[in-house]
C-alpha cells in the first residue's frame, strides 16, 4: 500500500487532514480524542509494520481495506 492509497482509505472512512506541517499529516474524525499521524511520502510503499500501526489507531480492519492482493 502507498501512502496516496492510505490517505484514500482514511478519507473514506470519514477522517480529514486537520493539520500539516511538512511531510507531517495530522489526521482527525469526529467522535476520535486522538490524531492519526501520517509522516507522508507520496508513491512511496508504506513499510508492513507501520501501515498497520496506523490503520490499528484509525481503527480499522484490514477488511475495510478494500484491496484484492
Amino acid at each position: 500500500m502507498t501512502f496516496r492509497e492510505l490517505v484514500r482509505l482514511l478519507e473514506t472512512n470519514g477522517f480529514r487532514l486537520v493539520r500539516e506541517k511538512g511531510s507531517v499529516r495530522y489526521y482527525g474524525k469526529t467522535g476520535m480524542a486522538r490524531l492519526i499521524r501520517l509522516d507522508y511520502h507520496g508513491s512511496k510503499e508504506i513499510p508492513t509494520g507501520t501501515c498497520h500501526a496506523i490503520m490499528k489507531a484509525a481503527g480499522l480492519s484490514e477488511k475495510k481495506r478494500g484491496d484484492n492482493d
